[in-house]
């Protein structure tokens, strides 16, 4: 079919060629008209014969011996007489003449010929003929050679063109070389072309392209148009490519719309289609027409196609257009695609075999070869077309959806991050933008690394430096991003890359900062547990943060010693040399008397015995290799052991950390350890506690001791065999009065100290819990049993006791509330009901103890306390005592116990956290305990009865109190922002130590999970003052209110809102991994109120529906602070996100407050700093959350301040029980700021206003300007000096706002709404005026914080006037505008008279009249003195 197709053609383009072709042109000649050049050619002819026969031999001598044509005919002959000598077989044609002088010698001789025109159909029946062998076909279609003849001056040019391009240049013969050579192509539709052979379609389209003349382009271009729709692809393709080349200027835009019709029939001609639209030049309306239809084929077309579609639709994109044009491309653009062939490779590595895996293999290189084209394409174009690049920036700053985002979206911000320096803090900026609202995920990053690895690799530079600067964010998200980066770009990266990155993050490590050091050592901890091997070939840098140790804090230590341990003993051989650098710093930090160096040198070591003693997989070595290594290890592990050992013996403190370290190392590494290793030392362990610590009990005990020693706290008193105690006084005693009197100590002897107690019971219960698959039965007697005190009770017995006895009895008393605080840690998950019951107690004890402690120490002075805390009690900061701690971190502490409410029972201890035992997350399981009963059996063993013991409101109140401390520690919430040049603070971590091995993901997690019961106890607390309300309710000052219990129940209230507070306001659920942690704790809240019917609702819903369950604790909230808080917490629900409704909620819980009276169970008003700071916070939500600022903040002014200022002295507003003389300041300053704020968000008026808008953007300056009116005039009732300095700082930005706000408006207003405008100026004259005021006042009080305001608001208010003068001008209102004298005055608007006579030289003013009411700007009733509102003038009063 296709054979009997091509005959088609050629019989169809022979046709074409009679009718239209030479023979028109012939027939048109006539014969009998001869010029009389034709004369000179017929009278020259004979000669030229003569010469012709005179070297015809010659020349056919030299032809054959060139391999020419022997047989001449007309063509053969004319060509040679023109210079071109024709060769057969593989020798090219030769050309002895200029191409130029050819084709006129040509010319010339078929015009001349005695049987023209009849020679033309020869002459082409002639090259009919010639060119039927392929060889001389080919020769005719390339090049001719170049030849000179013996003593020949002609030149001739290095490069000749083809025998048909010459010929299809001479204008008799074109139509018939083109209609023959277009006649051949069908010949070769059936070719197949090797890698050496012959394309001859190419070489003939290749012969039309650039002719000087086309007799008949507009043919030419139709036959190869329709040749396309008949042709093989192949032959499509050379014709589609060489159209540019052919086309007249004026046949581009049609041949355009049919090439973009072509393309969108198929697929296959896309490239050719589009490299040859590329170089047309088409208009906007085709161009745009043509794009589209590439754009359309962008989703279906062949991968290795993309990189030219998209260069296409790069390279004619213009400025206007570039937004839209780029936001379709990356719609269209999916590299998913892109990442199948990987796919089917995993699946084909497990099911095929190996050399259908190595073809899917080359799959994937052209696959990733041609997304690396697609990238090259849009690299050149954003940089070297500058609207693409911004384009592209904004098309993603554009995209709102989360879904929306792509991995091509990354990539392309890295490339125009690599490529552009112009653009690099704009793609930062939306990079950052991205990534904090959550539509950057770390899961796509992760793609781009691992699918596009060999496109990335290109901008790691780009890469390095976003990773370093998102490291420095104060924002987790972005923080995060930047970690995730480098550990992408180590693992998809080549060594040097990775050597880099190792680098960077080393460099971070020693740069001091905190965040950046704690992020960079969590990245290399990742690294080294993923890479290990990788990560090995760079030891030798992260080996020199050793070299910078004095900046990181214990922490950070263990993190780095856990990364070298790793490093050096995982690779057993590679690893020796770390190993040994390790040993050396460990001994040198160890034998130092420096305590900071001996305290790393215990985190280190013990970190080393953690690896050391680290199971490991049998795959590690052979069963030869494996005695041999157990050896090696037990022998570096006695090392360790033995060398800590003695260098911590003899000192308590570093026992005691050496005991809380190990403790630490087995909590985390829980079943990994080989615990075979550690035999020796447990065995130690378990025989000394007992020795050291533990007693009989009994009733007497030997010795002289300051205070008689007393049995106390037995819970087990029924159990008289067998009874054990701590003893405690006696070793207190001995530590204490040793240290104080002689200090002698047995150097040969271990030194037993009660410092010890407490860690080396934390160390026995882990250890015990991990030998016996977590069972304590072992060491449960250790909860019952009582302690070795004395008598507590100290009520009046304070006085009588001398220092030394009232610092024996503080520290006794701090070394049994830890010893209950660890125990409690040790039993508090036990699930015997007994057990339970015992522990509820212990907490019970240490309620009662911090009681009787908080006594002791309110009876010394602060500054003994202070000095007695760091020093005897120096190691009860748990291991938090891993820092010495300064002075200024106590002091931080100090005041924020100072703020807490006074009714705290615990407040007097706050100062003293950081050397209580920490609390592990576990113990705050307690908080799920309701009822418990506890057996109490009579003698002969049998249950007599059972006592309910439950958690009472003291106890509550200290574990909600610890919980909050932590989570206020560890959860940062998202409002927080990093301060530039934070002042240098002790270690951060004092106190937390436990809690800070976890991450905030971690603590985040423990909380939701006690979510449910702390909703139970804040019910609870509801329902109390409820009650409490309702019992009160119409009774004032009620006598039988109890005072203590109602501050133990509003703190455990207020610690309970601060706990939801942490958790909801953590800035961790910005991230959209920890998205499921949200959903889990709003459910749960949710599920209060619609019980079972949550799971299935959607994030927005739960939101709503949190929201309300926590609104309906509004009414009973007890104290201000406690709604402060609530507020709060909504404020961090509602914002996820902020619905209209709940902000009207928002403002009316705020309203609520605002006006609701606030007593103290006394009957004292609430006040104070920190009701101050509520207060200013409370009112600012009110007035931002409001539907009209304006109104609200004139209501406040106009009704709830003229009450006040009718009230009594201590009177407050009835309508706003908490305005009141105290907190007048508070309410100034935010109605002064919420209003400058609100007067910013009109719009400045434009030209093209309508009537209508300008009229609404007037009335909101009317009413804004009124209430600035009347807030500047309360200054003259309450003029202390925080309000005059407000209204002096507020004043000027108000009237700065207006200059540049509200004036434009004016200039185009002023002519349609004259009298309002005319209002509207006399209002504010009469503010700027008495703003003036103020500032004599300033002057004349010489107040330096006033005076500072002056300057600005002098040139402010006269920037005004002359803005007025101004916008008269522009409406021609000239002449109302006219001169008078200002003088100073006071608040009360009497004349300074030191001043009168310097400002009537220095202070002339210029006042505005309206001209509708004297346009001769004369003012009979304005005095002089009342003309103006500042030193210079504004309009006056008519």
């Amino acid at each position: 079919m296709l054979q009997h197709q091509g005959a088609l053609v050629q019989a169809w383009l022979r046709e074409e060629g009679n009718n239209k072709g030479f023979v028109t042109m012939v027939s048109k000649r006539k014969l009998s008209k001869v010029d009389a050049s034709g004369e000179s050619c017929k009278t020259d002819l004979p000669s030229r014969c003569s010469e012709t026969k005179k070297s015809r031999i010659s020349d056919t001598e030299k032809a054959s011996a060139h391999g020419g044509v022997e047989n001449e005919g007309v063509f053969e002959e004319l060509l040679r007489t023109s210079g071109i000598i024709l060769k057969a077989g593989e020798g090219q044609n030769e050309i002895a003449v200029d191409q130029m002088a050819f084709q006129k010698k040509l010319c010339l001789a078929l015009e001349k010929h005695p049987t023209y025109p009849g020679v033309v159909k020869q002459f082409i029946s002639g090259l009919e003929s010639h060119i039927k062998d392929r060889n001389q076909f080919k020769n005719c279609l390339l090049p001719c050679t170049p030849i000179r003849t013996e003593g020949s001056r002609t030149l001739v040019h290095s490069y000749c063109e083809s025998l048909i391009k010459l010929l299809l240049g001479i204008k008799i013969l074109q139509p018939a070389v083109i209609t023959l050579l277009l006649e051949k192509i069908p010949e070769f539709f059936f070719d197949i072309v090797g890698t050496f052979g012959t394309n001859f379609p190419r070489l003939i389209v290749n012969q039309f392209k650039w002719l000087d003349r086309l007799l008949d382009s507009q043919d030419l271009v139709k036959k190869l148009m329709q040749m396309v729709n008949v042709s093989p692809v192949p032959i499509q393709h050379d014709i589609i490519t060489s159209l540019p080349e052919i086309l007249e200027d004026s046949q581009q835009s049609e041949v355009a719309r049919e090439l973009s019709c072509l393309l969108k029939q198929g697929r296959r001609l896309t490239v050719p289609i589009l490299d040859a639209l590329s170089r047309l030049d088409l208009d906007a309306g085709l161009l745009a027409e043509v794009r589209q239809s590439a754009m359309t084929i962008v989703p279906s077309v062949k991968l290795e196609d993309l990189p030219v579609v998209v260069k296409f639709i790069l390279h004619n994109v213009k400025a206007a257009d570039a937004v839209e044009v780029i936001s379709d491309l990356r719609k269209s653009l999916d590299l998913s695609s892109c990442v199948l062939p990987l796919q089917i490779l995993g699946s084909q590595k497990k099911l095929k075999s190996q050399v259908q895996a190595s073809s899917s293999m080359s799959q994937v290189t052209t696959s990733q070869n041609c997304v690396k084209l697609l990238f090259d394409v849009i690299k050149l174009a954003v940089r070297f077309q500058k609207d693409v690049s911004e384009a592209w920036i904004k098309a993603i700053e554009n995209t709102t959806s989360v879904s929306d985002h792509k991995v091509l979206d990354l990539i392309a911000l890295l490339l125009i991050h690599s490529t552009n320096t112009k653009n690099r803090k704009q793609t930062e900026k939306v990079l950052r933008s991205k990534i904090r609202l959550g539509c950057m995920p770390e899961q796509l990053m992760q793609n781009a690394f691992q699918n596009h690895s060999m496109v990335i690799k290109d901008f790691f530079p780009s890469i390095l430096a976003l990773a370093q600067t998102f490291l420095h964010s104060a924002h987790p998200a972005i923080v995060s991003f930047g970690s995730c980066m480098y550990k992408q770009a180590f693992a998809a990266f080549d060594s040097y890359c990775q050597q880099e990155v190792v680098t960077a993050l080393v460099t971070h490590v020693c740069s001091g900062n905190e965040t950046e050091l704690d992020i960079s050592l969590d990245v290399l901890t990742d690294l080294v547990m993923l890479h290990t091997s990788l990560l090995m070939r760079y030891a030798t840098f992260v080996k020199t943060v050793l070299d910078s140790t004095q900046k990181l804090n214990p922490c950070q230590i263990r993190k780095l010693f856990y990364i070298l341990s790793t490093l050096a003993f995982s690779q057993r051989q590679e690893g020796s040399y770390i190993q040994d650098d390790m040993h050396m710093v460990i001994r040198k930090w160890l034998s130092s008397t420096v305590p900071n160096h001996k305290q790393m040198g215990i985190i280190g070591a013990v970190t080393m015995i953690g690896s050391v003693a680290l199971k490991r997989n049998e795959g590690d070595g052979s069963s030869l290799e494996r005695p041999e290594l157990n050896s090696e290890r037990d022998g570096q592990l006695s090392t360790l052991l033995d060398l800590v050992g003695f260098c911590c013996e003899q000192t308590p403190e570093v026992l005691a950390l050496y005991y809380d370290e190990l403790a630490s190392l087995i909590e985390k590494q829980k079943g990994n350890l080989d615990l075979q290793l550690l035999d020796e030392f447990g065995r130690s362990l378990v025989e000394d506690f007992p020795s050291d610590f533990v007693v009989d009990l009994n009733p007497t005990v030997d010795g002289s001791f300051l205070f008689p020693v007393k049995s106390l706290y037995n819970l087990d008193e029924d159990e008289s065999q067998g009874a054990i105690a701590i003893n405690l006084l006696p070793l207190v005693s001995q530590s204490e009065l040793g240290r104080v009197t002689d200090g002698m100590s047995n150097q040969s002897k271990r030194v037993v100290s009660p410092i010890c107690l407490s860690p080396c019971f934390r160390l026995l219960r882990l250890y015990t819990g991990e030998q016996n698959s977590g069972s304590l039965e072992e060491i449960d007697a250790l909860l019952g049993c009582p302690l070795y005190l004395t008598d507590l009770e100290v009520e009046g017995k304070l006085d009588s006791l001398s220092k030394q006895e009232r610092e024996f009895l503080c520290s006794l008393l701090f070394y049994a509330l830890n010893w209950f605080r660890e125990v409690i840690n040790a039993f508090c998950q036990q699930q015997d009901a007994e057990m339970k019951g015992k522990v509820l107690t212990r907490l019970e004890n240490i309620t009662e103890l911090q009681t009787v402690l908080g006594k002791c120490l309110a009876g010394r002075k602060k500054k003994t306390d202070g000095s007695k805390a760091s020093s005897a009690d120096r190691s009860q900061a748990d291991d938090s005592s891993e820092g010495n701690q300064p002075d200024t971190e106590l002091s931080e502490l100090e005041k924020t116990a100072a703020e807490r409410e006074a009714g705290n029972p615990l407040a007097q201890l706050q100062s003293y956290r950081p050397y209580f035992r920490e609390l592990d997350l576990e113990v705050f399981t307690i908080l799920h305990c309701g009822l418990l009963t506890k057996s109490v059996l009579d003698t002969e063993m049998h249950t007599e009865a059972r006592e309910v013991v439950q958690l009472g409101p003291a106890e509550l109140c200290f574990l909600l109190d610890d919980l909050c401390w932590k989570l206020e520690h560890v959860l940062t919430p998202g409002s927080t922002r990093r301060v530039p040049f934070p002042k240098e603070r002790g270690y951060k971590d004092i106190g937390f130590s436990h809690l800070c091995q976890r991450s905030p993901k971690e603590v985040a997690m423990c909380v939701v999970k006690l979510l449910k019961p702390l909703c139970s106890h804040m019910e609870n607390m509801h329902n109390y003052f409820q009650a409490v309300v309702m019992q009160n309710r119409g009774v004032e000052d009620d006598p039988g209110t109890n005072i203590q219990e109602h501050q133990l129940m509003s703190s455990c209230y207020q610690q309970l809102l601060l706990t939801f507070r942490s958790l909801f306001a953590w800035n961790g659920f910005s991230q959209r991994e920890n998205t499921d942690l949200l959903r889990s704790a709003l459910q749960v809240l949710a599920d209060r109120l619609k019980p079972g019917e949550t799971e299935f609702l959607l994030l927005e819903e739960l939101i709503s529906e949190s929201f309300q369950y926590l609104l309906n604790f509004q009414q009973s909230v007890p104290s201000f602070h406690c709604a402060f808080i609530l507020t709060q917490l909504l404020i961090a629900i509602a914002e996820k996100p902020m619905a209209g409704w709940k902000k009207e909620k928002m403002a009316s819980l705020a309203k609520q407050f605002l006006c609701q009276s606030w007593v103290k169970p006394g009957g004292d008003r609430e006040k104070g700093s920190q009701f101050n700071s509520a207060l200013h916070t409370l009112l600012c939500v009110y007035l931002e959350h409001t539907d009209n600022i304006l109104k609200a903040i004139e209501e406040i002014s106009s009704v709830g301040v003229p009450e006040l200022i009718n009230s009594a002295k201590d009177g407050c507003s009835s309508t706003y029980p908490t305005l009141s003389r105290q907190t007048f300041p508070v309410f100034f300053r935010v109605m002064m700021a919420q209003l400058e704020s609100s007067v910013k968000s009109i719009p400045a008026g434009k030209p093209s206003d309508s009537s209508e808008v300008q009229l609404e953007k007037l009335l909101r300056w009317n009413i804004a300007v009124r209430n600035f009116h009347i807030l500047v005039n309360l200054v003259k009732v309450f003029d202390s000096r925080p309000v005059l300095g407000i209204c002096l700082k507020y004043g000027r930005l108000f009237v700065e706002a207006f200059l540049k706000l509200a004036m434009p408006l004016l200039d185009y207003s002023f002519k349609k709404h004259r009298d309002d405008v005319q209002s509207l100026l006399k209002t504010l004259q009469l503010s700027t005026r008495q703003l003036h005021h103020m500032c004599g006042h300033s002057k004349i009080h010489q107040d330096i914080g006033l005076t500072n305001h002056v300057p600005l608001l002098k040139k402010s208010l006269e920037q005004f006037v002359y803005r007025v003068k101004a916008m008269l001008a522009f409406n021609h209102c000239q002449e109302a505008f006219w001169v008078g004298i200002l003088k100073n005055r006071d608040l009360q608007g009497e004349e300074i008279p030191s001043q009168a006579s310097e400002e009537r030289d220095s202070g002339e003013e210029d006042s505005a009249e309206s001209p509708a009411e004297e346009p001769s700007g004369s003012d009979s009733n304005a005095s002089d003195e009342e003309g103006a509102a500042g030193p210079g003038p504004s309009p006056a009063e008519p």
